[in-house]
């Protein structure tokens, strides 16, 4: 079954977010101490150290560090990305090699697909043995029926 999206306090779907006002109000004065923090720590490490650039590029990307405070429904980390990416980052470097670059583009569009079918609580393997059984007699007009979003097994 697909993801119905994030709901407060949903750690279904790979993620939480904050469930009520009061997951908030916790998380407020945290994470403004941590601001408060990292400016008063700027103010003292040496400009060209590794800390200056890690405080720097937290300050710079503040506003979108904290922006699951203004919305309960953004989750606070992308971990449930992460994890949809990680297969096809483990083995990118298997991938460099697909033989042309006609191929790669093939292999690709063979992945995407059964990462969509997984996302749409599909088995890949029966998603896929499926629409090539019935791409071949399928009217070009219905072939969207056949994307993962849209596919009825028969």
């Amino acid at each position: 079954m697909p993801s119905q999206g994030c709901r407060p306090g949903d750690t279904t779907s790979g993620v939480t977010v904050l469930a009520n006002d009061a997951g908030k109000k916790k998380a407020v004065p945290v994470m403004d101490a941590l601001y408060a923090w990292m400016i008063a720590q700027r103010l003292l490490v040496h400009n060209g150290s590794a800390i200056t650039k890690a405080l720097d590029y937290s300050l710079k990307r503040w506003t979108t560090l904290s922006r699951y405070l203004d919305d309960g429904v953004v989750p606070i980390d992308n971990n449930w990305c992460e994890n949809q990416i990680r297969p096809w980052a483990l083995g990118r470097r298997n991938w460099l090699f697909a033989g042309s670059l006609r191929s790669g583009k093939r292999a690709a569009a063979i992945m995407s697909l059964i990462q969509s079918a997984q996302l749409n609580g599909h088995d890949p393997y029966a998603y896929l043995k499926d629409v090539l059984t019935r791409l071949p007699t399928q009217r070009a007009s219905e072939i969207a029926e056949l994307l993962p979003h849209r596919w009825q097994p028969v």
